[in-house]
């Protein structure tokens, strides 16, 4: 036995201690095993780095050779715009035409009906694919993994999320590997090996074509076309051709800094031209420039049509149809509306007024796009423009004033941007604006036209205007006693000084409330009038010269009192008529009684009288006929 056990030698205890170390060295075999089996597939797992962009409505499709038993791993990422990937694994025979218009179609009829999107898009998307993903990790990048049943063909897809109302897009970074469980982190670093190839057929990639007309006269003899975006190698083909009048189109191909890089004029007795250029390099902010060749010494004008492809050759024919990705940038839409609160004051002297308004503008830039990743918010929101700028780095629709007199002073200035890069400007101010159309002839029965004129800072083939009805409004307590609106409008024209640039107009009309005008001015002045008639009654030639004398000064000293609040113009108003017309008659008056009193000193009482009995009809006469003609005058 053994002293310390009292077991005997060779007893229970040694075969207890044998039979550990047997399992120790089974544990320990299998460890190394899995250890060596984990290995080996660590060996063969391959990842691959891809990258590309979605247009809205696009779906990029990649195709996959995969093996039985191995698993596919997907991580997509968006890195620009306002791209929500969504990622899914599809048999071959998914027609890519049919993921860009069924899978969404279906998906949006759900959602517009009401239905949960956390039960309909799983439904759809598993009548579509073998397997998807949309959001991961609290983001919205995609990840997926899908255990390969049987050798074969797949389709890897990525589109734009379907649970968005609007069609997101945007750059984007793909992680596709196999057997490669780091790469649902979005941090597995490629191996080098190629495991998706992309399907430039059905993704439909860097193929665009899109049609414009325009107009080209004697004040604008040429006009420009932004290129979107282009890659190394993408080539740019351009057909034009005159629609109308004598025009004989040319174009110019210049890059962002204004070089030429191409150039096509109609041939001799042709009115079209063609165009083609292929880039070296990746580049924006390249142009297509129009121009109107001249015909024996003058400008040819007349309406043309462009038809402009990206990749695609049938431009040169002229009958190729639009589509694909965007090759012209079409000039941003901007939509502007005013929200008239007070009309603080109408200087009728200095022919200007004063306002305290709205503006509001909304429009569509892709360059603000962006992803609720960057900052977790659903909007952007900038209090004032050089917040925006410093943010955003990017142009906006910038504006001026026209006929402004004064500073322009904003109490509040904001600019929200949504996701998808729609931005709202809002902008309360007041200032003091011209009115170079004020006509006062009519005076005090006259009714003014004012505007409020915002003119563009940009060219109309970068931003257009438009009204925005919606923000459009007059405020119901103007806080203008003197006129009242009757009418208003917008208006959207072209302005050209060197450029042809957007204007919106804000026009309302106004009329005066007379009352003032009746009481203050025209009731006295009919009483001067009555008063001097009044002294045709009497018989005493001297006492109505001395009347008339005193109404004679009572007019005069109104007509000083009033004559402040009357506008000082290179005119006569009707109240100016009126005025000079009661003057005139007045002072004839006095000079009439002055000569009956010295008929009546001299005797020849009988003639004065009979020129008075003719004269008390002919006094009204006067003043009626004064009145019709400055109707007719004026």
């Amino acid at each position: 036995m053994s002293a310390e056990t009292g077991w005997p030698v060779g007893g229970p205890g040694d075969r207890s201690d044998r039979a550990h170390t047997v399992w120790r060295v089974l544990f320990l075999a299998l460890l190394l095993a899995a250890l060596a089996g984990t290995a080996a597939a660590q060996d063969d797992a391959t990842v691959q780095e891809l990258a590309g962009r979605i247009e809205p409505g696009q779906a990029i499709v990649y195709d996959l050779d995969l093996q039985a038993g191995r698993t596919l791993y997907a991580y997509a990422e968006g890195t620009s715009g306002d791209l929500d990937p969504f990622l899914a694994v599809a048999s071959p025979d998914l027609n890519a035409s049919r993921v860009r218009t069924g899978f969404s179609t279906d998906v949006n009829r759900s959602l517009a009906a009401g239905q949960d999107p956390l039960l309909v898009i799983p439904e759809i998307a598993g009548r579509y694919f073998l397997a998807w993903n949309d959001d991961t990790n609290s983001t919205y990048d995609s990840a997926l993994q899908y255990r390969v049943p049987a050798d074969g063909d797949y389709l890897l897809i990525v589109i734009g999320s379907p649970a968005k109302r609007e069609q997101t897009f945007g750059d984007y970074r793909l992680l596709v590997g196999i057997d490669a469980p780091q790469v649902m982190t979005g941090q597995a670093g490629p191996t080098g090996a190629a495991v998706a190839a992309q399907n430039t057929s059905a993704s439909r990639m860097r193929v665009g074509v899109k049609e414009v007309t325009g107009n080209l006269s004697a004040n604008r003899s040429s006009t420009f076309y932004t290129l979107d975006g282009v890659e190394a190698n993408d080539t740019f083909y351009a057909f034009i051709e005159a629609t109308s009048g004598n025009l004989i189109p040319a174009m110019i191909l210049r890059d962002y800094g204004g070089k030429p890089l191409a150039a096509a004029a109609s041939a001799p007795g042709t009115t079209s031209a063609v165009l083609q250029y292929t880039f070296s390099g990746a580049s924006s902010n390249n142009r297509l420039e129009v121009l109107a060749s001249p015909l024996n010494g003058a400008n040819t004008t007349g309406d043309f049509r462009l038809l402009a492809g990206l990749n695609a050759p049938g431009v040169l024919e002229g009958t190729e149809p639009p589509g694909g990705v965007a090759v012209l940038q079409e000039p941003i839409r901007v939509k502007v509306g005013i929200e008239l609160e007070q009309i603080t004051s109408v200087d009728q002297v200095s022919e200007n007024f004063a306002i305290v308004a709205n503006i509001w503008m909304e429009w569509n830039d892709p360059a603000l796009a962006f992803s609720p990743d960057e900052c977790n918010c659903r909007v952007k929101i900038y209090r004032s423009i050089d917040d925006f700028f410093d943010a955003e780095g990017s142009r906006w629709p910038e504006f001026t004033l026209y006929s402004q007199q004064a500073q322009r002073w904003t109490q509040n200035q904001i600019i929200v941007v949504q996701q998808s890069g729609t931005a709202t400007y809002f902008e309360h101010f007041w200032t003091t604006l011209q009115a170079p159309d004020f006509n006062f002839r009519a005076y005090p029965f006259d009714t003014q036209d004012f505007f409020i004129n915002i003119d563009s800072l940009y060219p109309e083939e970068l931003y257009v205007y438009e009204p925005w009805p919606e923000k459009t409004a007059i405020g119901t307590q103007l806080g203008e006693e003197e006129w009242y609106i009757t009418a208003s409008d917008t208006n959207i024209s072209t302005v050209e000084i060197t450029t042809r640039n957007s204007r919106y107009s804000f026009s309302f009309e106004a009329a005066r409330h007379l009352t003032f005008y009746i009481l203050r001015i025209l009731v006295p002045i009919l009483i001067i009038i009555l008063l001097t008639y009044v002294t045709f009654l009497l018989k005493d030639y001297g006492k109505r010269a001395d009347i008339a004398s005193a109404n004679l000064l009572l007019f005069i000293a109104f007509n000083f009192t009033i004559a402040g609040d009357l506008p000082r113009l290179g005119y006569l108003t009707f109240l100016d008529a009126v005025l000079v017309a009661t003057f005139v008659i007045t002072g004839t008056t006095v000079a009439y009684n002055l000569y009956l009193r010295w008929l009546a000193t001299e005797r020849q009482k009988e003639i004065a009288e009979r020129i008075d009995r003719l004269m008390i009809w002919l006094y009204p006469a006067a003043y009626i006929a004064a009145l019709v003609l400055a109707s007719l005058l004026l």
